[in-house]
């Protein structure tokens, strides 16, 4: 109630003061009560969604509408670009009516015809560990007149309408987006909040409100600058400088400790905390000659110190993580220390001499020196480190930049690599599913007809709290395969100037941040 009495009292302030042309603020002041700046180190891979199953979601989902999506607090889809439900009782046929006078902004109707040219693209240029994995299950897509678009699914699947809340799932004009083939002129065109004024690759994006949107979104400030960073400490030293307004993505563990400490040097500053669902995790590519062995998986599995890792690292900013679903999701669970326990690194040694391994096992650890912080390069010193002290292990670690880092792991270059995922929505599913098949979102196919048997039975289930059976099972199946190794799971923060209001509502429930929620406090 505060929050809201502030918001609309700045608001009425911010009103007198245009209609009276002068008095409560300068010129310069009301310019500055409009604008907020953003620093993250969550840059694009790419400008249009037909490519990214990444971090590009941070932009698209500011810049871009989809038919239905989640607004703060929700943890089902709700009403975007159009009205949607499901048509029968089976969760196979599901149906969207578009809201009236929707436009993208260049001027283009957004009509039936567009959404599915945006999800049909998707599918036909089908870009290698991109979002066409998350279309799976569905068979075609039709239009009835300009407002009715209906997805007819193969199978079963309730999890549909948190697929079409994604920013994959972006609805993009067809004039300007190629049917067969990604755009390429380093432009953007959508319908939501905000409209791409401009963009500098690596250094910022800068958004304008955009006056014709009509959706969900209730937008609290005229226009956003989103700065990139690929170093931690020259972001931090901009916000302290008040170069920047706010730091969504990226912040060490030791930045955050330093701001919970309540130092005097940053009165001026505030940290919000919420609760996370990102994870990070280790990937073996199966066709490595040393990650492709199952011993030396569960070899590692049996010795990296997950505790260790996280209080030398992430100094209580993150908490050990045991299963791919992390805690708060439904279907979580401890397998992975049920079934290997504390490290032990006899118990490793003995699980490589009994598939004849007596001799260290050398393997390449990689991972991306831009994408999730500055911690990342000390977290996989500490790995090296706990793996190399066994003696049953030679261990070189090698970081790239996010393009190059994952045009290495799509062409299975790397034995073992380092992922983050940030859920596209919060459901079980989306912790397995993303990672299992032919054209998973890691570049390494994953036979495992099992999982995937459990995943068609859960998506039968529109009660996505009773599915818990069926990824307990298929936990049980990762465990076994160590394809993947969960190592921890996340804490979000957002930390800001203290004249910035609305961070605690700026993560979605997919920890993507609507920039939207930002505003800055009237000066009284």
């Amino acid at each position: 109630m505060f929050y809201r009495t502030c918001l609309q009292a700045a608001a009425a302030l911010a009103s007198i003061s245009l209609l009276a042309g002068c008095g409560l603020f300068s010129d310069e002041d009301a310019d500055r009560e409009q604008k907020i700046s953003v620093g993250t180190t969550s840059e694009p891979s790419t400008l249009d969604p037909a490519a990214a199953w990444d971090g590009s979601w941070e932009l698209y989902r500011n810049v871009f509408q989809t038919l239905v999506s989640f607004p703060t607090g929700s943890t089902v889809p709700q009403s975007d670009a159009a009205e949607c439900r499901f048509a029968d009782t089976a969760n196979k046929v599901f149906e969207c009516e578009l809201r009236e006078g929707l436009t993208f902004t260049n001027g283009d109707k957004l009509d039936a015809a567009a959404v599915k040219h945006s999800i049909d693209r998707i599918r036909t240029i089908a870009v290698q560990g991109g979002p066409k994995g998350l279309l799976g299950s569905l068979d075609k897509v039709e239009t009835t007149g300009d407002r009715t678009v209906t997805f007819r699914l193969k199978t079963a699947d309730a999890t549909f309408p948190f697929i079409l809340a994604t920013p994959a799932m972006s609805i993009v004009p067809p004039s300007e987006y190629p049917a067969d083939k990604l755009r390429e002129d380093g432009k953007l065109t959508g319908s939501g909040p905000y409209a791409l004024a401009s963009y500098e690759k690596g250094e910022r994006a800068e958004l304008t409100r955009f006056a014709k949107y009509k959706g969900f979104a209730k937008i609290k400030n005229d226009a956003v600058t989103i700065r990139y960073f690929q170093d931690s400490a020259l972001m931090m030293t901009a916000l302290k400088k008040q170069e920047i307004d706010a730091i969504n993505r990226g912040l060490t563990a030791e930045q955050v400790v330093e701001l919970q400490e309540k130092k005097p040097e940053n009165d001026h500053l505030q940290l919000v905390e919420t609760v996370g669902a990102d994870i990070r995790y280790l990937v073996f590519n199966p066709a490595d000659p040393n990650a492709g062995k199952l011993a030396v998986r569960r070899a590692i599995a049996q010795i990296v110190d997950r505790g260790a890792l996280v209080e030398k690292v992430y100094k209580g900013t993150a908490e050990p993580l045991y299963s791919m679903v992390p805690k708060g999701i439904a279907g979580h669970t401890t397998e992975f220390f049920d079934r290997y326990g504390e490290p032990d690194v006899k118990k490793a040694e003995e699980i490589l001499e009994d598939a004849g391994i007596t001799e260290p096992v050398s393997l390449s650890f990689w991972y991306t020196t831009d994408r999730y912080g500055s911690a990342t390069a000390p977290e996989f010193a500490e790995i090296k480190r706990q793996l190399e002290a066994t003696g049953l292990f030679k261990i070189a670690i090698q970081g790239k930049p996010w393009d190059e880092f994952q045009k290495g792991y799509q062409a299975g270059q790397y034995p073992v690599f380092g992922r983050g995922w940030f859920p596209d929505f919060p459901d079980p599913d989306n912790f397995i599913a993303p990672f299992v098949g032919p054209n998973n979102v890691l570049g390494t196919p994953y036979d495992a007809p099992e999982i995937a048997e459990q995943l068609v039975q859960s998506r039968r289930e529109s009660d996505r709290g009773a599915v818990t059976k069926q990824f307990e099972k298929a936990q049980e199946i990762l465990v076994d395969d160590v394809r993947l190794l969960p190592l921890w799971q996340g804490k979000l923060y957002v930390a800001a100037s203290e004249e910035i209001g609305g961070g605690e509502r700026a993560l979605d429930p997919q920890t993507v941040m609507q920039v939207w929620e930002l505003y800055r406090k009237a000066s009284w």
